[in-house]
């Protein structure tokens, strides 16, 4: 096998979303301007090394508001909270910002507005996850989880009439499509949100990850085993025709082995993973003999989030100062 028959295509869009920039620019300025502590309700975003980053310069991460002091600062994470999180926070006189990702606070209207139309809410999306557990507490009476496309043929509703269907932001959109497809078929009266749910990072990276996985003899896949996007992007690669696709937080998480008779590496990271991770992954394969990577884009993103209102308002104060 020739050095020059080797390589290495890098996708894009890949890392970092407009939600997970906000979130993690949300904590390191309120550190700046609070000063350390500040708490952070669960992972501000779903990435080890951005959690250890911020630790470091002073965040406390929790994973429920008891173990924070009472009116002590405390942001909620990019994945959004119950209302019942809300008002705890307020009972205990805690100053809270809150960096819930904009496209998951849609989410959460949506499932107001269908609540409040008496509509039983189907929603699909992962149990245990953070995004799931703050949408499902938006109006518990009314919704049910739907993980996987199997589960529609045993799922009873009481009013095939009265349903709409909502979605967590990170899924595979090719299997929240079937999920959809079957609920449909069985409840024709369905009901869509008024726009997608799966946000546009997620559906950007899985696209480009498709368009270099069929190529591929390997692909990587820089992110946290309990980041949602990035795992699925792992299955949406084998999807596609990759021979094989692997996890891994960092460079360091690389096994040799993977790499054995291996021409083609396809590289990408999900929406929570700060690109000098990938370029660490990259130097990686060019140390064991790969070319310098090209990169193949997509699409081009450019949505930013202006930062949560309650910090704009304390960062302007305190520039008037």
């Amino acid at each position: 096998m020739t050095e020059t028959s080797k390589r290495v295509v890098v996708a894009a869009p890949r890392g970092y979303c407009a939600g997970v920039d906000r979130a993690v620019i949300t904590v390191e300025k309120a550190l700046d301007l609070y000063g350390p502590p500040v708490y952070v309700r669960k992972q501000i975003v779903h990435n080890k090394h951005v959690v250890e980053t911020l630790e470091q310069r002073g965040a406390i991460f929790v994973e429920e508001l008891v173990e924070v002091p009472e009116g002590a600062t405390v942001v909620f994470s990019a994945h959004g909270v119950s209302p019942a999180v809300h008002a705890e926070a307020a009972e205990r006189e805690l100053k809270t910002i809150d960096a819930t990702c904009p496209l998951v606070t849609k989410v959460h209207h949506e499932a107001k507005r269908f609540a409040a139309d008496d509509r039983e809410i189907l929603l699909i999306g992962h149990a245990n996850h953070e995004e799931v557990e703050g949408t499902m507490g938006e109006a518990p009476d009314h919704m049910t989880l739907v993980e996987h496309p199997e589960d529609v043929d045993a799922l009873e509703v009481k009013d095939p009439s009265k349903l709409a269907w909502l979605s967590q932001t990170t899924l595979s959109v090719d299997e929240t499509y079937e999920t959809v497809r079957r609920l449909r078929e069985k409840f024709p009266l369905l009901m869509d949100p008024p726009s997608d749910d799966i946000c546009y990072a997620t559906s950007n990276r899985q696209a480009a990850i498709k368009q270099i996985a069929e190529h591929s003899d390997l692909v990587i896949v820089v992110g946290s085993q309990n980041s949602s996007n990035s795992v699925r992007l792992v299955e949406v690669a084998l999807d596609a025709g990759a021979k094989a696709a692997y996890r891994v937080d960092n460079a360091g998480e690389i096994d040799d082995a993977w790499l054995e008779g291996v021409e083609s590496v396809g590289v990408t990271s999900g929406a929570s993973v700060p690109d000098e991770l990938v370029q660490g992954v990259l130097s990686h394969l060019q140390d064991r003999g790969f070319p310098a990577a090209v990169e193949e884009r997509l699409t081009e993103e450019s949505l930013v989030f202006a930062l949560p209102p309650e910090l704009r308002k304390d960062i302007k104060r305190a520039q008037q100062h």
